[in-house]
């Protein structure tokens, strides 16, 4: 019998994921040292040493900024995410975000806790004070979306349910988002017609070199007089300092995030959750699931999908020996593998090669068992970063 798979899990992955990693197969466990895959949700990998065992790694969420991605994409490892997974969880905060700032329901609820006496003064109290949190309906008020994948699809859907004007902008959006997108939202040509329509903005994007500070000084500035901003996105896309200074000018009334930061250091304009966008047990199981069943997939079949760093590459078994082949996307490369497979007398049943960036990836099914020497032939092909045999 093959040894078993060894998965090391860096977070309490939820386990309704780890039931589906069968252990006849796979031991999973927070103590290995020869790891063939690693699973993680927000446990910061970039100072770990990772082991040159490692063939995959899952994160149980979407975004991998916690993972050396770049170092992994080096070495011919995919990362996978779960991109989706967590939508519902996060739509349902920035609806909440929404009507806390709407509302005025975070300083309504300190102005309560601060009450003393009586039941009579109370209640006084309450009538005498109410008034300046009073706040507004959302019907008929614009929201602003950054971002129209399935997270911005949802909040879009939400918000016109409950009577907004929608206003979006994604100039990469995929067909697949564009077909889930709701017909009434207004397609924005730019970032600055969203900010000087909206009443609310709220952001989905993902941080890249290109969203880091997305929302600044300049692009506040913009915005309409005691606007909302609501960022459950990632921190670093807004500009902490521009927030503080338009809160201060009073340009925007409320900062709504999932961030706290000292910067705000009690800022009253700030409604800050500790990172709660995904925290539901029903988006933690759907993420370990996810990313879980990819994860496997990728080890048994090579299958790839939902690689951050990686084409998607999905290709039925129709012979039990399979090859696959991750490489830099380089001319000739799938040349140099059909002949180092053709010149060993092996038939290639079926292959497929797809590309993403600067990365490649090949899955090649013969039709006869695969020696060693060939294997060694292909990862000695300049540019192979990683041959797997993948038999069953």
């Amino acid at each position: 019998m093959a040894d078993k798979l060894q998965i090391l899990t860096l977070n309490a992955v939820s386990h309704a994921g780890l039931k589906l990693l069968p252990p006849e197969r796979y031991e999973v466990g927070n103590h290995t040292d020869r790891p063939d895959a690693i699973l993680v949700r927000s446990q910061d990998m970039h100072a770990m040493t990772i082991p040159a065992s490692v063939k995959a790694i899952g994160r149980a969420g979407a975004g991998t900024n916690n993972i050396p991605v770049d170092i992994m994409s080096q070495r011919g490892v995919p990362v996978f995410n779960a991109p989706g997974a967590n939508a519902n969880a996060v739509k349902e905060l920035v609806l909440a975000g929404l009507l806390m700032a709407a509302r005025n329901l975070l300083p309504a609820v300190r102005f309560v806790e601060g009450l003393r006496g009586s039941d009579a003064e109370l209640n006084r109290l309450v009538e005498e004070n109410k008034k300046h949190y009073a706040g507004f309906e959302l019907p008929h008020r614009t929201l602003g979306i950054l971002g129209l994948g399935r997270i911005g699809s949802l909040v879009a859907d939400a918000a016109i349910k409950l009577g907004m004007n929608v206003l979006g902008y994604d100039p990469e959006i995929t067909v697949e988002a564009a077909w889930s997108l709701p017909s009434q939202v207004r397609r924005a040509h730019s970032i600055e017609e969203v900010l000087k329509a909206c009443e609310f903005l709220t952001l989905h994007v993902p941080l890249a070199p290109t969203t880091r500070h997305l929302i600044d000084a300049q692009r506040l500035s913009l915005m309409r007089h005691g606007a909302v901003l609501l960022n459950f996105a990632r921190d670093e896309i807004v500009d902490a300092d521009a927030v503080v200074e338009a809160l201060t000018a009073k340009r925007l009334k409320y900062y709504v995030c999932d961030f706290p930061s000292a910067r705000f250091d009690a800022n009253p304009g700030v409604v800050a959750l500790p990172h709660l966008g995904a925290s539901t047990r029903e988006a933690e199981d759907n993420c370990a699931v996810m990313v879980a069943n990819q994860v496997r997939d990728y080890l048994e079949h090579g299958n790839i999908r939902n690689a951050v760093n990686f084409p998607d590459v999905l290709m039925e078994r129709e012979s039990p020996y399979r090859v696959g082949i991750a490489n830099a996307n380089v001319p000739n490369m799938l040349g140099q593998i059909s002949t180092a497979v053709a010149e060993a007398g092996l038939n290639i049943h079926n292959m497929l090669n797809k590309s993403k960036r600067e990365m490649a990836y090949t899955l090649v099914d013969v039709d006869s068992a695969v020696p060693a020497d060939v294997l060694r032939g292909i990862a000695a092909i300049k540019g192979v970063l990683m041959v797997r045999y993948l038999p069953v």
